[in-house]
């Protein structure tokens, strides 16, 4: 920075900073498609129906069980 003195730092990282604000702000208020909502959730929903193979299957234990043989 100091090979860059004439340049004002401290103004480019408040602009910077107001910049991803801005960016931020408008994620937050983007509004949700609630039909692409409900399709993505039906859609999570039967996907995880053909799934479900067993209520005494444990995902954590299998994950336990796989990260062990990697050792």
């Amino acid at each position: 920075m100091r090979k860059y003195s004439h340049i004002n730092w401290s103004e480019i990282a408040r602009n910077a900073i107001i910049e991803r604000i801005k960016i931020e702000e408008h994620i937050l208020n983007e509004k949700i498609n609630s039909n692409l909502l409900k399709e993505a959730i039906e859609i999570q929903d039967r996907i995880r129906n053909k799934t479900s193979i067993n209520k005494d299957w444990s995902s954590t234990e299998e994950i336990r069980k796989w990260r062990e043989t990697r050792k």
